[in-house]
């Protein structure tokens, strides 16, 4: 039996995800639009669902939307931005209680699609913009959350260093958008590139709960109507594969008034999510760094006591490894020294069975619980949007368990040193 049922329809001009399981007791609907990271776009991107949510035709106010939301049984909504590869995307999420479990017989699920078709379609106009005092006032918050960026200096070393790694790439973006180029933007400015972005976005619509699917299809068919160009996902994988012959390693060295030193290491690792060699990636970052039984956990916070955390995570579309730690400022050389021997043994096959073993099983179980929730499903299924290929969770887990140790060599063998990127303190002459 499969673990998810999911069934695709192309509904006007969007894709239809339905995942019908009795598992949740509420519905969740999940709506992403997909555009490749370009710098002329980005901060328009970052701004613009922000506004959209700000009010509709029919509920004209944040209030009036979110007392019928309210009115929906406590109905939720929430927007996001993320990047994956050189993708942006834009994330509304709402979920809603399902009729099926309640005495009044609500057509809650048909009222909620009905909502989100107006967020994204019927939005809050003036004339042939968005409303001023709403773009202005959400303008305002884009700027805080830019700068909030600045503010925290583990997010703000790993935004300098992926600027550093990929300089002359989309990736080096900022998934919020540049602040500089916040003030141009207008009500009008805006409206155009929402038109824009409806035309040539790739849209995908993810229903998940206890759900009827062809009741679902109805909906949508009768909500949503985009017209649209046809899209195609960009794909940053030949990109890494010709940049691989000329990683040429690079440090990056920061002063600003900080108490701890922050430590980012930016691999190339060849492989992306689309790879058959992308499972034996995920054992590798599971026994380098990407748990608390990992090597980077183990010998540079345990063993060496250099750092207060030391992790490592991939970007699955992008093909990149980042280290991060946090560092006292005269222990540099030394933890750069110890990830650099723990990456080295991962290349010869130094790590035990015991570390290979519990690292497939700890993986399995985080990928099980991540379908646990509706929201972390639709993140696992959206891979194959942005992949562009079509793998089954059953795949993925036998992939993860059929890896064998030669494989994590051979996948660690490719992975290339980028750049060592390292935040110290004012005046510190270690």
């Amino acid at each position: 039996m499969s673990l998810i049922n999911e069934q695709v329809d192309h509904i006007n001009g969007l894709s239809l995800h339905t995942i019908s399981t009795p598992k949740f007791k509420t519905n969740t609907i999940v709506l992403k639009l997909l555009a490749p990271l370009r710098k002329e776009d980005v901060t328009f991107r970052a701004l613009l669902p922000y506004v959209l949510q700000r009010g509709t035709k029919s509920f004209p106010s944040s209030t009036s939307l979110r007392q019928y939301l309210d009115s929906l049984y406590g109905a939720t909504l929430h927007v996001d931005l993320s990047k994956k590869g050189e993708n942006h995307i834009i994330t509304f999420r709402m979920e809603v209680a399902n009729e099926k479990f309640l005495s009044d017989s609500t057509p809650l699920l048909e009222k909620a699609v009905k909502l989100l078709s107006e967020i994204l379609l019927s939005p809050l106009t003036d004339h042939d913009a968005f409303n001023q005092e709403i773009v202005s006032q959400e303008k305002r918050t884009l700027k805080q959350r830019i700068q909030s960026v600045y503010d925290d200096k583990m997010r703000y070393s790993n935004l300098r260093l992926v600027q550093e790694m990929c300089k002359e790439e989309p990736y080096a973006l900022h998934v919020n958008g540049e602040i500089e180029d916040v003030d141009a933007i207008t009500a009008t400015s805006l409206m155009d590139y929402y038109k824009k972005s409806l035309e040539t976005d790739k849209i995908d619509l993810y229903v998940v709960g206890d759900i009827e699917q062809e009741l679902v299809k109805k909906h949508v068919s009768q909500y949503f109507q985009i017209t649209k160009q046809e899209y195609s996902v960009s794909s940053s994988k030949q990109l890494d594969v010709d940049k691989a012959t000329a990683v040429k390693e690079k440090e990056v060295i920061e002063e600003q008034d900080v108490k701890q030193g922050k430590l980012n290491i930016g691999f190339r690792t060849n492989v992306t999510y689309q790879d058959d060699n992308y499972y034996a990636l995920q054992v590798f970052n599971g026994i380098f760094g990407g748990f608390s039984h990992s090597k980077l956990f183990i010998n540079v916070r345990e063993k060496a006591s250099l750092a207060y955390y030391a992790a490592s995570r991939v970007e699955s579309h992008k093909g990149l490894l980042m280290v991060m730690s946090g560092i006292e400022f005269q222990n540099f050389d030394q933890a750069v020294t110890i990830i650099k021997e723990q990456m080295q043994a991962m290349k010869n096959g130094d790590f035990s069975e015991e570390e290979f073993l519990q690292t497939k099983a700890v993986i399995r179980n985080q990928l099980l619980e991540t379908i646990d929730t509706a929201y972390g499903l639709v993140e696992i299924i959206y891979h194959n949007v942005i992949s562009l290929i079509d793998r089954t969770f059953e795949e993925y887990l036998d992939g993860i368990e059929n890896v064998t140790p030669d494989q994590v060599r051979e996948v660690a063998s490719k992975i290339e040193l980028d750049t060592v990127y390292f935040l110290k303190g004012k005046g510190d002459q270690s």
